[in-house]
């Protein structure tokens, strides 16, 4: 089963080969468009090669959007010209589902060209994010039978925004059923969206530097505002239309009223100055978001009666809402897939196919590293003009050294990661304990807003010395609150709003990155290292030793790992090690 996402955006494609999820890849990292919506064919050819399959071997393709839903909600739109606030919207809402239900087919077409021997099968959006966070849930738990809510929550899946299943797993299987829907114009992800691009950010890509500059605001000046707009209710929330007007599939209507505007500021450019009023209008959006998804979460348990929670969509990229969700809606585990965003739908859809089939979920979909590894013999390092390589013999304890020194350095390592967050495969690493390394990473490596803050990494066994949140965190999923240790020590990783995004890692989920952290903790006495992404702003994670190599280049990094190839540039001093220069 070929699981494909394209079309829309973060375009991805999933291989399932015998009830094994053998393979996932973000198209992003090997075209070098960040969010590309083109059909993923490096990815799809790289699954099938590893697999050794051919296009013929395919026996379904699986799309994780159901086009004809498109054309019901064509036909749902209508109703909304009865409605003063809604009318104006009504007939370019019907036309645009209905367009993207054209699209839909279209692509249908082009699939069956491509794979003339499968069968090419939608994925209701809501059910492919579903099964993907429950398959990668059960991945994270004991073999006991059991219970788990499933909540999914993002900005448009045909007609649904949010959705609560109650998932049944017995010896002989595992049942999964909808127990409830919410539809547009009911939406976070929408009105997330919406209040990001109302301040200067890209919708669809920038809401984590929304959630971030939230930490700065009182939402107590929008607070009303924000009330009024969600209001929460018995079923879930729902969405004022006179805020946020209907939704229409076209980036030529806006997603904020005059009313809105009046009531807040006038849209912010893109690099003009963060007022206070800017960071007023974040908090109380993030405030307003974390209330509700800790609502839906109860609400899934009630429903359900699980005592463990799957998440995914969009939404679910909040960490700061999920670590709520974790202290305040009394679920004992709360997990998170590795890629809880579109681009883990073409895993989801196909996990669904596979399961429909066999009534059992493939085995997998908890792994994070999937994508393309380079062996040497794919690797060239003839050095490029201005840089050095060597191959070193001990690179985690090389690394743990030059980063207890306060370098910074990107690390290329094994297979690529799915999801938003670099695992340590492609990742940059860098010294906690360095008071200005924050400022650093931010303005000469990342070049990003110097509010944001970056995630920490920690040897799991050691987790509960430095984080309080009591579970474990392998895809940097959760915000989680911090000790008085960390405060002390480590406030380089705390964010102002006193939690830190952690990644938690043992030698089973990645070896080399537990290597370094100890090897880390051996010079300094502390297994927390900063991680953030392989990458600058406006560019996807580096999926390619060329990307890297360039985000070497083009930013203040020190030094850049590729295997065991140490790469500086010539005007930085070469690394006094045992070490071969390069042929």
């Amino acid at each position: 089963m070929l699981g494909l996402c394209s079309g829309t955006h973060d375009s991805s494609a999933a291989l399932v080969v015998d009830g094994q999820l053998v393979g996932m890849v973000e198209e992003e990292r090997l075209n070098g468009v960040k969010h590309t919506n083109v059909y993923p064919e490096q990815s799809a050819d790289w699954l099938l090669q590893r697999a050794g399959l051919t296009p013929d071997a395919v026996t379904h393709v699986a799309y994780n959007f159901g086009p004809r839903r498109y054309l019901a909600g064509a036909a749902q739109a209508l109703p909304y010209l009865l409605r003063p606030s809604t009318a104006r919207r009504a007939l370019p809402r019907a036309y645009s589902f209905a367009r993207v239900h054209r699209n839909g087919r279209a692509r249908f077409r082009q699939f069956r060209e491509r794979f003339p021997m499968s069968r090419v099968v939608d994925v209701e959006h809501h059910l492919a994010h579903a099964v993907y966070a429950l398959a990668a849930g059960i991945d994270d738990q004991d073999e006991n039978p059991g219970d788990t809510a499933v909540l999914v929550v993002d900005s448009l899946g045909e007609r649904v925004t949010t959705s609560i299943s109650r998932a049944h797993r017995s010896r002989t299987g595992v049942e999964l059923r909808r127990v409830h829907n919410i539809t547009d114009p009911a939406s976070l992800g929408y009105v997330y969206g919406a209040v990001t691009e109302h301040l200067g950010w890209r919708r669809g890509d920038e809401e984590g530097t929304v959630m971030a500059l939230a930490a700065l605001g009182d939402p107590a000046r929008f607070r009303p505002l924000f009330a009024r707009a969600i209001p929460i209710d018995a079923d879930g929330f729902g969405t004022d239309t006179r805020l946020f007007p209907l939704r229409v599939l076209s980036h030529r209507w806006p997603r904020v009223s005059d009313e809105f505007i009046a009531a807040t500021c006038p849209p912010r450019l893109a690099g003009t100055l963060i007022e206070q009023v800017h960071k007023d209008l974040a908090a109380a959006l993030q405030e307003r978001v974390e209330q509700v998804m800790v609502h839906l979460a109860r609400r899934a348990r009630e429903m359900t009666g699980a005592k463990h929670l799957a998440l995914g969509g969009g939404v679910a990229m909040n960490c700061v809402a999920i670590g709520r969700i974790c202290q305040q809606a009394g679920f004992a585990q709360v997990t998170v897939p590795p890629s809880p965003g579109d681009a883990g739908t073409s895993a989801g859809a196909a996990l669904t196919v596979a399961h429909r089939l066999t009534g059992r979920l493939p085995s997998g979909a908890g792994a994070c590293y999937l994508g393309p590894e380079y062996s040497r013999s794919e690797m060239s390092f003839r050095p490029r003009p201005g840089l050095t390589a060597v191959q070193i013999a001990s690179p985690a304890a090389m690394i743990a050294l030059r980063l207890a020194e306060g370098q910074i350095i990107g690390v290329f390592q094994g297979r690529l990661e799915v999801g938003p967050r670099a695992l340590g495969n492609r990742s940059i690493l860098a010294s906690p304990l360095k008071p200005t390394v924050v400022d650093r990473l931010n303005m000469t490596v990342k070049y990003r807003e110097p509010f944001r803050p970056f995630a920490p990494v920690v040897l799991a066994d050691h987790a509960a010395e430095y984080f309080t949140l009591g579970q474990s965190s392998p895809f940097m999923s959760i915000a989680s609150n911090v000790t008085a240790r960390t405060i002390r020590t480590l406030g380089s990783v705390v964010h102002a709003n006193g939690t830190a995004r952690v990644q938690t890692v043992t030698a089973e989920q990645n070896p080399f990155l537990a290597e370094v952290l100890a090897a880390f903790a051996a010079i300094t006495g502390h297994p927390v290292l900063i991680n953030t992404s392989l990458n600058i702003k406006g560019k996807p994670i580096c999926g390619t030793p060329d990307a890297a190599l360039d985000c070497l280049t083009e930013s203040g990094l020190d030094a850049l790992l590729i295997e065991d190839w140490w790469i500086v540039k010539n005007s930085v001093v070469r690394p006094t090690v045992k070490a071969e220069p390069t042929p």
